[in-house]
């Protein structure tokens, strides 16, 4: 159905595009109850991700939770009786709420303290089972702590003036209710000295996500208000506004539903699909309604009026949706799911908004009385006559014509600043840094990462190859295979490997495999006896080989990078398996430094870590070893949680390790959170670079088809290199982290810029052909023309202003960034193609040789 018939129909069938509408949006808003909120960074990634599938194997592998950091700050030493009954009471309290982990926390009160026996040996008691009562006891907590690794600097900061406890929580999204109530708890205390924080990767995203699904209700609403209020100051006549308003909403409405109701979590990307598309969708309405009322005089059938409007409009309007769709569906060939279904859902968004503008539009304003009609002639003709905007662009227009050569040139050189600007871009993010200065999770983070160690974390990783592993266990299934030619019965030994087929986190060499062949030997005749020793000596040695973390040479080599590593200026502490080892070690002998060392054997390192199981938290053994001790695990706490610093981490302990190679041969890997969000930034900017590029290419050749001309499509690609390479070169030049939001803009620049390009070329050409003159038709754009191209880029940048009221700065960035892309893709637009089409217009050489 051509255009032409569908307006017909919608104009002689009003009743029925209204009902169509409202229907979509009734079914829409059923949907809404069912909003569910994801802010967790780790769904940046793929479920299949190898880095992701990697990072999670670890936490069930070593049994390593979320944490939510909980620091008590003192003013004095943190060693006063008081301030450790608060920190006691504390910790008690916190054990008591649902979703911690509570053999897992650490605190000073559940954890170990490791000395001699006084008759030899070595003694595991509560460090802080009580508080103590006077300075004598508190000072010989501060004296225990400094002797052990594992518990200075992480639990007690090295300046003695603060103490953490470490929450592990079931599930990332109970961190923000749990914060609450420990936040609740702290209230109770009312020690002046003290003062109490928060903070940690989980509790930052969830508290995000709690902030996030509150600026969805606040954002959107002012967004639409502001919209609502510059379209009155435009148009002053309620009746004609409240159809643009009608579309904005229902489009916002019906994606918000669509996008519920399929079953997607909202998270940060697409939390702001509702304030994306509140201005967005005004803006084929502006250039009808502008349009609409330039040509509109009193007594004209409005029907006529309409068709003539849409005749011109519905082209440009339809390219630009278009193009604008395209920018943002070429976020789908990113690697970061949330990103895929925000481009995915503003792009039909957009194409939704163009629908119901072409259709419901012409609807509503055929249906106005004609008292509303005249007034609207009345306050638009006023408003025209001498108003700043046509008189700015009166002057823009006469620049642009006059100054054309002083123009491009200056262009030319802001692009040449923009892309040293560009090669100054710095990657970066982390999620504590979404929150303003003085939000509480920012001031919390900065506060205990001055004092401790550090509140983020990575873990180093350490297992043996699995080529060694799978020829082990290839060899040994051929011994196997051997054992049943000769007719041995190894029925129990293969119900044994079939259990361990299904079994994933366990070698096929063990303790229970061993067990089975020795008491295999007993029961087999004399003459396969040597078959089954062959099998059983195999397997020990296997065995023996494979638990690499009972190695003294391997521990020495873990404990010399963890000290390496804590001398650099990156890490605050690392904590591992050499620290327990060289702790126990220590207490089993002289008590003293000269004994900190790993033993010299096996059989040495295997006593400390039996010893070690006797304690109270005997577990803590298997956050830094696997129970087949074929992986190790080096916690590693930092101050910063920026990516660029985690990055820096990495290629320091490549560059270590390539330097000081293992003694014996190792696979290395990287796990935790603060690893993680490098490896989502990563994707995403090759991810936004790649869509930028292809999007780029099927806008130009959108555009060449569309002007039917290579020449007016490098003219409409024009504003939007320039506006992308402004807005980008400002961003390297100010020093501004190219971020999440900023990399999303991308898109966002690319699908708005070319709207102002394409309506000032299109009709440029129409006025061309209607003049035979393209120095009048330029002389004509800066009339009604550029005031709708205006009129939309006000729109649209105010339309983003109240994110600037967020107290999240994602959303402040958008904001900020959105509203001068709109301003400026305008100005170039306005500024630059006139300047263009004068130095070349035929009108213009002419004039030049009279």
């Amino acid at each position: 159905m051509h255009y032409s018939q569908l307006l017909q129909f919608a104009l002689n069938k009003p009743k029925t595009i209204y009902a169509i509408v409202i229907t979509m949006v009734l079914i829409s808003l059923a949907m809404i109850p069912q909003l569910t909120i994801d802010t967790d960074p780790e769904n940046m990634l793929s479920s299949q991700n190898s880095e992701r599938v990697f990072h999670n194997n670890i936490k069930k592998t070593f049994n390593m939770p979320d944490m939510i950091v909980v620091g008590i700050v003192s003013e004095n030493s943190i060693y006063q009786p008081k301030t450790l009954a608060i920190l006691q009471q504390l910790s008690d309290k916190i054990l008591q709420i649902e979703g911690v982990i509570t053999q897992d926390l650490l605190s000073l009160s559940v954890v170990d303290n490791i000395t001699q026996e006084k008759n030899g040996g070595i003694r595991f008691e509560y460090l802080m089972q009580r508080a103590p009562k006077d300075l004598a006891g508190s000072e010989k907590i501060a004296e225990a702590v400094k002797r052990l690794p594992l518990l200075a600097n992480t639990l007690v900061s090295g300046d003695d003036k603060a103490a953490a406890i470490y929450v592990p929580i079931t599930a990332k999204d109970l961190s923000y209710s749990i914060a609450e109530q420990i936040r609740e708890i702290n209230q109770t205390f009312t020690h002046h000295d003290l003062t109490f924080h928060i903070t940690g990767l989980p509790i930052a995203e969830d508290q995000f996500g709690y902030e996030m699904f509150v600026q969805m209700g606040i954002a959107a609403p002012l967004a639409g208000l502001a919209i609502f209020v510059l379209l009155w100051y435009f148009f002053r006549n309620f009746p004609l506004i409240i159809a643009p308003m009608a579309v904005a909403m229902a489009t916002v409405i019906i994606i918000m539903g669509a996008l519920i109701g399929l079953g997607f979590t909202v998270h940060i990307m697409t939390s702001m699909i509702a304030i994306f598309l509140m201005p967005i969708a005004v803006v084929d309405s502006v250039h009808i309604l502008s349009e609409f009322s330039d040509r509109y005089k009193e007594g004209d059938d409005t029907k006529q009026v309409i068709k003539k409007v849409m005749s011109h409009l519905f082209t440009p309007m339809l390219f630009t949706s278009i193009t604008s769709a395209v920018g943002f569906y070429s976020l789908l060939l990113t690697p970061i799911p949330p990103v895929k279904i925000f481009g995915a859902f503003i792009g039909t968004g957009i194409l939704l908004a163009f629908l119901l503008t072409v259709i419901y539009l012409p609807v509503y304003l055929s249906r106005l009385s004609p008292k509303s009609l005249a007034n609207l002639q009345l306050a638009v003709a006023k408003m025209e006559e001498k108003g700043r905007l046509s008189n700015s662009l009166l002057w823009l227009g006469n620049l642009a014509t006059k100054k054309a050569k002083a123009i491009i040139f200056s262009f030319i050189v802001i692009f040449i600043f923009s892309l040293v600007g560009i090669n100054k871009i710095i990657i970066n993010d982390n999620p504590v840094n979404w929150f303003k200065a003085d939000h509480e999770i920012r001031i919390a983070d900065k506060v205990l990462n001055e004092h401790f160690a550090g509140t983020y974390d990575a873990w180093l990783v350490f297992s043996q190859p699995q080529k060694d592993v799978q020829q082990a266990e290839l060899t040994f299934m051929q011994l196997i295979a051997d054992a049943n030619q000769q007719g041995i019965d190894l029925s129990t030994i293969q119900e044994h490997l079939a259990q361990w087929k299904s079994s994933t986190d366990k070698g096929i060499f063990s303790q229970e495999l061993l067990i089975k062949l020795d008491d295999l030997a007993f029961s087999v005749a004399m003459e396969h006896q040597a078959a089954i020793d062959k099998l059983y000596q195999f397997a020990d040695q296997q065995f023996a080989q494979q638990k690499l973390y009972i190695q003294p040479e391997m521990l020495n080599w873990l404990a010399d990078l963890q000290t390496a590593l804590n001398n650099t200026a990156l890490v605050g502490k690392t904590n591992g398996l050499s620290d327990i080892v060289r702790t126990v070690n220590r207490e089993l002998h002289s008590g003293n430094a000269l004994d900190f060392v790993i033993p010299k054997t096996s059989n040495g390192v295997a006593q400390t870590l039996l010893q070690y199981q006797s304690s109270h938290r005997p577990n803590d053994l298997w956050h830094f070893v696997s129970q087949d001790y074929q992986q190790s695990l080096i916690w590693l706490q930092m101050t910063s949680g920026d990516n660029q610093h985690t990055t820096a981490v990495v290629e320091w302990v490549n560059q270590y390790v390539q330097q000081n190679p293992a003694p014996i041969d190792v696979e290395m890997n990287w796990a935790g959170k603060s690893y993680l969000n490098i490896v989502w930034q990563d994707a995403m900017v090759n991810g936004m670079l790649n869509s930028l590029l292809s999007s780029f290419v099927i806008v130009f050749l959108m555009m060449a088809l569309l002007f039917r001309s290579i020449k007016y499509g490098v003219l409409a690609m024009l504003p939007l290199t320039l506006t992308i390479s402004l807005i980008y070169g400002l961003i390297g030049w100010l020093g501004k982290a190219y971020d999440m939001p900023i990399a999303v803009l991308s898109a966002l620049t690319l699908g708005l810029s070319i709207d102002f390009a394409i309506h000032f070329l299109q009709r440029v050409r129409e006025l061309e052909k209607q003049t035979n003159s393209l120095t009048k038709a330029l002389l004509l754009m800066f009339e009604e023309p550029s005031r709708a191209i205006s009129r939309n880029a006000i729109v649209i940048a105010i339309g983003f202003t109240p994110l600037l009221l967020s107290p999240l700065m994602p959303y402040i960035t958008v904001g900020f960034f959105l509203a001068s892309i709109m301003i400026v893709s305008a100005l170039v637009t306005l500024l630059l193609l006139p300047a263009l089409l004068s130095l070349f217009s035929k009108d213009q050489t002419t004039n030049n040789q009279a």
